[in-house]
């Protein structure tokens, strides 16, 4: 397939929901390797530790921490019942200031109930969180 073809095709695909929009699961997917299921959100903007960044970074978490554990993944996915999980902030720069110590703490409970979080930097201009994504 030819790089202009990769091109439209990128297009057609609608960008991933974001922070802004916390109802919204960006990505989700059942990592066959490591037998986890695995959801992702994106943040396309710089971290400014703006009170509005801060909260809608929580109330995305709240959103994803509710669907693997209220009830909803075993409702849509109940093969996927029982498996470990693996939230991940997909970003355009590494978090800092408040949103790092926030995402510290969410970090630290989440590991109580068996859920990792893993920040992943993407490359810069890719917004798709695919790692073989290339400009």
């Amino acid at each position: 397939m030819s790089t202009g073809s990769n091109r439209a095709a990128q297009e057609s695909v609608p960008p991933p929901a974001g922070l802004e929009q916390s109802g919204v699961i960006d990505f989700f997917a059942h990592d066959t390797k490591s037998d986890e299921v695995v959801l992702a959100m994106h943040e396309s903007r710089s971290w400014d530790d703006s009170e509005l960044q801060l909260f809608q970074l929580q109330e995305k978490f709240n959103a994803y921490i509710s669907f693997l554990l209220d009830g909803e993944l075993a409702e849509t996915h109940p093969e996927l019942v029982g498996k470990n999980a693996r939230i991940e902030l997909r970003c355009a720069e590494m978090p800092s200031g408040h949103a790092l110590d926030l995402l510290s703490a969410i970090h630290d409970q989440l590991a109580l109930q068996d859920i990792r979080v893993e920040v992943i930097v993407l490359e810069r201009g890719c917004s798709c969180g695919n790692d073989t994504c290339r400009d």
